[in-house]
């Protein structure tokens, strides 16, 4: 009987009766970055293998595999499939990145600079340089542009999402304490 009663106790600490929330729930930085990596990861690579398929960008969606799989092999629909799980994987680090990096910032713009950072270094350099696509001046306005906007979107998505968790303290306050 004490032990029940002591496990009991256990369970509820940090639980008051008067508040209509846990108090003791706190989101694991880790496990929501992952999350939200993923998630994003797995959305904006279906949507650039959709504006690769409709010839908005001449950039395969397994760009980022490339120096690990043929580009036969990535123009097929199972290359495809690996490259939207690489853009995933690219997702969820680029989104732990950002928390440990930006995460304390609030609001678009540093989403914005952030997604538009890593379009520079994709695009401008590392890309090009590995020979994983042409040089800018090569593939054409149409895919700069295309590849652009998804970037800036992308990382909006990521530091929007990031700094609306940590930075909403709101949500974590009792029902009318003002």
């Amino acid at each position: 009987m004490r032990k029940t009663i002591k496990n009991r106790k256990r369970m509820n600490a940090g639980k008051s009766k008067d508040l209509p929330y846990d108090a003791s729930a706190h989101t694991h930085p880790f496990w929501y970055c992952l999350q939200l990596g993923f998630f994003g990861g797995l959305f904006w690579g279906l949507m650039r293998w959709l504006l690769y398929t409709i010839s908005f960008t001449k950039v395969l969606p397994g760009f980022l595999a490339d120096p690990f799989f043929k580009q036969s092999f990535l123009k097929t629909y199972w290359g495809h499939a690996v490259g939207i799980g690489f853009f995933i994987v690219f997702s969820v680090i680029a989104a732990l990145l950002y928390k440990l990096a930006l995460g304390r910032l609030s609001g678009p713009w540093p989403g914005l600079f952030y997604g538009l950072f890593w379009w520079i270094i994709l695009f401008g350099m590392a890309g090009p340089m590995l020979g994983m696509f042409p040089y800018m001046n090569k593939i054409g306005y149409d895919t700069i542009f295309t590849e652009c906007a998804l970037y800036l979107v992308w990382g909006l998505f990521i530091g929007f999402t990031i700094a609306y968790e940590y930075t909403d303290e709101a949500s974590r306050e009792p029902m009318g304490a003002h």
